[in-house]
């Protein structure tokens, strides 16, 4: 797998692959969702390919205090390959050369896999809990 930068021709690929894995969500347009990344440390929009097709992307950012991880997601049948893995430890690195101290993620509690995942990765539940409060309603097409 090559990991690269996001690039528009990756649009239909990406949300595709995001569809196919079940992360996207009725209350979240992915079309906005990349807009949005796109307006802000667009160089950590980054994305996995396997012979040019997207089989993987990750929205990462620093806040200042924080990095964070979104979309993270390797297309089912590339999973079980290292992909993951590769993607997470190429992540890792971009913060630590940035100086970011700690990465924060959410992942849905139900997700026991996912969380299993991490967890072989070095992190740990945080005691914390999460709570939003959505500010922009995304009208889906």
């Amino acid at each position: 797998m090559k990991i690269r930068p996001y690039h528009a021709a990756d649009e239909a690929a990406v949300v595709a692959l995001w569809r196919e894995s079940r992360i996207t969500r009725p209350w979240n347009d992915p079309y906005k969702d990349i807009a949005r990344k796109l307006a802000v440390q667009a160089e950590w929009f980054l994305v996995g390919t396997v012979e040019d097709d997207v089989i993987a992307t990750v929205m990462a950012g620093y806040d200042g205090h924080r990095g964070w991880v979104n979309y993270f997601v390797v297309a089912p049948a590339h999973r079980g390959q290292g992909h993951a893995r590769a993607l997470m430890q190429h992540v890792e690195q971009a913060f630590l050369d940035a100086g970011v101290p700690k990465i924060n993620l959410l992942v849905r509690s139900m997700n026991a896999e996912v969380i299993e995942f991490y967890r072989c990765l070095g992190y740990v539940q945080d005691e914390a809990v999460c709570l939003g409060k959505r500010l922009i309603r995304d009208t889906l097409p």
